[in-house]
């Protein structure tokens, strides 16, 4: 009985390590909230404002190992404080994110904690670049004059859904008139779901 049962937990885990070589992909949809929040010298200070975000996400893997590009449309707000005088200044803008992150994946049976890492380039959306343009950018490889951040994060799934937490610290600063010289940083709060 105790070699069955032996024989049988080796069965299951070399299963689940198999599984963890195998390639394998996944894509779906997501969405959430951000708060955000410039990085600022003395003369101004700056309270988190909430935005949101959505778009797509997918995942290739191998050995433990997976490589997780998104593209996602962002809504970021700031609300600036004068430390001189008290006056606010608030900024909304709008971005197309392309989160290029590196990951694993802990757990079985549709359950499991990811933990991931990677650059984000962000392309500011205006008048002078839209939303078609970004994203045309983007399959060109054409990242001149763009934002650049570094996201930390972790997630968890279960079945095909999946709930991420991640914070965003901006590299590069923002060249958008009227708070130019400033680096955004943020906490991302998101709901994914598989569709295959």
């Amino acid at each position: 009985m105790k070699k069955i049962i032996l024989f049988s937990m080796f069965i299951c885990f070399s299963g689940l390590a198999f599984g963890q070589i195998l390639p394998s992909f996944q894509f779906g949809i997501k969405g959430g909230a951000n708060l955000s929040k410039f990085s600022t010298t003395n003369t101004f200070g700056s309270d988190n404002s909430a935005g949101y975000y959505a778009g797509v996400w997918a995942r290739i893997g191998a050995a433990g190992i997976h490589f997780q590009p998104e593209l996602y449309l962002s809504g970021k707000n700031a609300k600036m404080v004068s430390t001189a005088d008290g006056t606010e200044n608030k900024v909304k803008f709008t971005s197309l994110d392309v989160p290029l992150l590196i990951g694993t994946k802990i757990g079985a049976a549709g359950v499991g904690i990811r933990l991931n890492t990677g650059p984000v380039v962000s392309f500011i959306l205006d008048d002078k670049q839209s939303a078609g343009s970004a994203v045309g950018k983007v399959f060109n490889g054409d990242f001149k004059k763009q934002n650049f951040a570094w996201q930390f994060g972790a997630g968890l799934d279960v079945g095909k859904i999946g709930v991420d937490l991640r914070y965003e610290a901006g590299i590069s600063k923002l060249g958008k008139t009227g708070y130019d010289g400033q680096r955004l940083n943020l906490f991302t709060l998101g709901l994914a779901l598989k569709l295959f």
